[in-house]
């Protein structure tokens, strides 16, 4: 099974896409991870991407008030999405307020559309969302065979307040179905630790590890000979930062390298 890391351009909104994607490259990573460029910088996008040879994993979600609303923007974003030949794309899909027939009908709609698109979505277990819960995920995932998941179980720790020591079961069927892992490592009072590499959270990236390795597991095990991966840290604001000062407790980009580097020597 080989890994190809991603970097995500969230935390990089200062730069212009040719210092972001010429950066990346020269890190090393194999792709970007970005929502879908406005129109008017698709083409200089889709360019970069080919001059500096990496894949794109594109970012959408759903919104609106209603559901029809939400079905009718995944359905416009996947189209959007498709037109730049990405490997696949991940969506924040869906309102936890919802009830589950009408997750059901969301994600029936989703699988038609993401069909059409001829794209596969791995669909995000991210709070706010339909897959905020361990539970609940497992639920969508046996009624909808088709549907696929992009892990990124931080999420989970901060809803449970847990690292989901008794979610076995919701997890196993999780790791099955992945198709994307999101390597951001969370704790039981939130979705991202200060750094992964802290030995005060060496228990949380012990038990995230364990989580991506039954993953790769599962898939290699399916016959699948690479598995994607991002270092999904976020910026200040979402990364912890000093009182009074808004100074971030870690550098974004060192972060982000570290988880890479960790997981190419560890699960090589």
């Amino acid at each position: 099974m080989s890994i190809r890391i991603f970097k995500s351009l969230w935390g990089m909104e200062q730069l212009s896409y040719r210092e972001s994607i010429e950066r990346i490259a020269a890190a090393g990573y194999d792709g970007v991870e970005a929502t879908v460029p406005p129109p008017e910088h698709e083409r200089e996008f889709a360019e970069l991407l080919h001059e500096h040879r990496l894949d794109y994993i594109a970012l959408i979600g759903s919104t609106g008030q209603t559901l029809s609303a939400h079905e009718e923007s995944f359905a416009r974003g996947i189209e959007r999405a498709a037109a730049l030949n990405p490997l696949l794309a991940i969506s924040h899909s869906a309102r936890d307020c919802m009830s589950f027939e009408e997750q059901l009908q969301f994600f029936r709609s989703a699988l038609r559309s993401q069909s059409a698109a001829g794209l596969p979505v791995g669909h995000e277990t991210h709070r706010h969302r339909a897959m905020y819960t361990p539970w609940n995920t497992a639920k969508l995932l046996e009624e909808l065979p088709d549907l696929r998941i992009t892990a990124d179980f931080s999420h989970w720790c901060c809803v449970c307040e847990s690292l989901l020591e008794d979610q076995a079961e919701a997890l196993r069927i999780a790791c099955e179905r992945t198709i994307h892992i999101h390597a951001r490592v969370g704790h039981a009072q939130g979705p991202q630790v200060p750094h992964p590499g802290a030995p005060e959270y060496a228990q949380e990236l012990a038990a995230h590890e364990a989580w991506w390795r039954t993953i790769l597991q599962a898939r290699q095990s399916s016959g699948f000979e690479t598995t994607t991966l991002t270092p999904e840290y976020g910026p200040p604001g979402y990364m912890q930062t000093l009182p009074f000062t808004r100074q971030p407790v870690s550098d974004l980009w060192d972060t982000c390298l570290w988880m890479g580097e960790r997981i190419r020597k560890s699960f090589r």
